[in-house]
């Protein structure tokens, strides 16, 4: 399109920059946000580690405790904690004192006492002990290669079908994946299901943020944004807290995915993208929800206004292929740092959450305090871009992630809430890097390429969403192995964004000629001080 999505920015101008048909629809597509999120987060709790230890026949009351005053004679304890899969070899006495156990005989065990009540895959589809832990991992991993699947899918269903169709048909087929991945009773099946949840369910959110931001004013689209934003963080929250009240797969699985089904309904009460709608040519569709707009604000809106709009819209928008990138090295190497960037901000920012709950024995607390931090992060984020610029913004953000999560490490743990202030610091840091680093991406590439780059920066960042749950691994090899990667990757993107050019107040640019003039400009400029 040329010039209606000036025109089309007026005429909601004129009816109303937020008005109340807004607050609602954009009430809607945070409920759909927040639903999203929650069934988007489960497998952190649904393939959850817990801790138990071995069963040791003629020691047990009835029930079991966990903690007993004869473990440390019957069980290996490392690190204040009895061993998960080994026992001494008992002498075949009735007694649990010291000299009852061969203590130089570990043998393994087929039964287990739990510190909790709690139920994941681990008991259902005995998953125990270290050698079955990348088991546990790989269905977050497969969580993101479902996104990184069907992102691409998810855009062109989009763009062929519309963003409430994709929206309304990627949560429901999602939220019935999630309710059969409920009665599954082997752990191929449940991870195939959690595969295709993600996959179904990737372009929800970028649909839900587009429909939410596109209906309201110009000037109330940073509002608009930060509260969807604030709308995924609370999706997280809610899983935490349901899982906290649930604390069986299961039932937990059929809750949080069978909520997403109401999004079915939204066929009649929420409205379809009116870009969209003007593109495909569905004039009179769009004037329908233009009127409706008008009628719920108290506003007035002529006929020839809705005809000088439709006539505007110019439908025969060049496309433009992603191999023109390479006419310029400067924006190959921009898209390359683009890229680093976006896979850096994903991998900390889902690392950080998989790995909330292990930090504490109330996992499901650190958990929620994880997600809600978010919040003010991405409130902070808009805040930083305006006062200090991209450039410095998302630049300082990453440098204090880094710093967080090398510092977390260096802090004895019976420092626990100085250990938890860090590291839920961390995760607002990046909250803030991972908003500025969509900013960034949508502003320094031509409108030619811009959509295209964007979404490519997007499936590149989902690699980070396929590594972060295997960050569980890599702490059996070494406990601070996971928060130092955090650290080091936030620290080399942290210097590498300092070379995106700075885009605050510029005009965005509209051909590759244009783009490659914002960071020689900057450049001049510097050189003329």
């Amino acid at each position: 399109m040329t010039n209606s999505n000036e025109s089309l920015d007026s005429v909601l101008e004129k009816l109303g920059q937020l008005g109340k048909y807004q607050c609602f629809v954009v009430a809607l597509f945070s409920i759909a946000v927040i639903l999203h999120s929650a069934v988007h987060i489960t497998f952190v709790f649904t393939s959850k580690d817990l801790n138990y230890r071995c069963q040791v026949p003629y020691c047990e009351k009835t029930p079991s405790e966990y903690n007993s005053s004869w473990l440390q004679n019957a069980i290996p304890i490392a690190k204040d904690r009895p061993a998960k899969c080994e026992r001494f070899a008992h002498l075949n006495t009735s007694e649990c004192n010291y000299l009852d156990f061969n203590r130089s005989k570990v043998e393994k065990c087929d039964n287990y006492v739990y510190e909790t009540k709690e139920i994941t895959i681990v008991q259902d589809f005995n998953l125990y002990c270290d050698d079955t832990l990348w088991q546990l991992t790989l269905i977050g991993t497969l969580n993101g290669l479902g996104q990184l699947f069907g992102l691409p899918i998810a855009g062109y269903v989009s763009d062929r079908h519309g963003r409430l169709t994709t929206l309304v048909w990627s949560m429901v087929l999602g939220g019935i994946c999630g309710i059969i991945r409920s009665f599954t009773t082997t752990y191929v099946l449940f991870a195939v299901f959690e595969f295709l949840d993600s996959a179904f369910g990737a372009g929800a959110y970028t649909c839900g943020y587009i429909l939410g931001v596109e209906l309201v004013g110009p000037k109330r689209r940073v509002l608009t944004g930060v509260l969807i934003c604030c709308a995924y963080a609370l999706g997280e929250v809610l899983t935490g807290a349901i899982a906290w009240g649930v604390q069986s797969w299961r039932p937990f699985l059929q809750i949080i995915c069978g909520s997403s089904l109401i999004i079915f309904l939204y066929n009649w009460i929420a409205p379809e993208s009116i870009r969209w709608m003007l593109v495909k040519k569905k004039y009179d569709q769009a004037k329908q929800t233009l009127r409706k707009i008008a009628k719920v604000n108290g506003k007035h809106i002529t006929e020839r206004s809705l005809e000088d709009l439709c006539s505007l819209t110019d439908t025969t928008e060049k496309k433009y292929p992603i191999s023109d990138l390479f006419q310029s090295w400067i924006l190959v190497i921009r898209f390359v740092n683009c890229c680093f960037c976006w896979i850096t901000c994903v991998f900390v920012f889902y690392g950080l959450t998989v790995n909330s709950v292990a930090l504490s024995s109330n996992s499901y607390l650190d958990f929620i305090l994880t997600s809600f931090v978010e919040i003010p992060g991405y409130a902070v984020a808009y805040i930083l871009v305006e006062k200090a610029g991209r450039r410095i913004g998302i630049s300082s953000t990453l440098i204090l992630t880094s710093i967080s999560c090398v510092g977390f490490i260096f802090i004895p743990s019976e420092l626990y809430w100085l250990k938890l202030v860090t590291y839920l610091f961390g995760k607002f840091a990046i909250t803030a890097a991972f908003s500025i680093c969509y900013i960034i991406t949508s502003e320094i590439f031509p409108t030619c390429l811009r959509h295209s780059l964007m979404a490519s920066c997007s499936m590149f960042g989902r690699i980070g969403s396929v590594i972060a749950p295997q960050m569980p691994l890599l702490e059996q090899l070494w406990k601070p192995l996971p928060l130092t990667l955090f650290g080091i990757m936030a620290a080399i993107s942290g210097v590498l964004s300092l070379y995106f050019p700075e885009t605050t107040n510029i005009k965005l640019p509209d051909t590759i000629e244009e783009a490659e003039k914002i960071g020689k400009r900057q450049h001049t400029n510097l050189l003329e001080r």
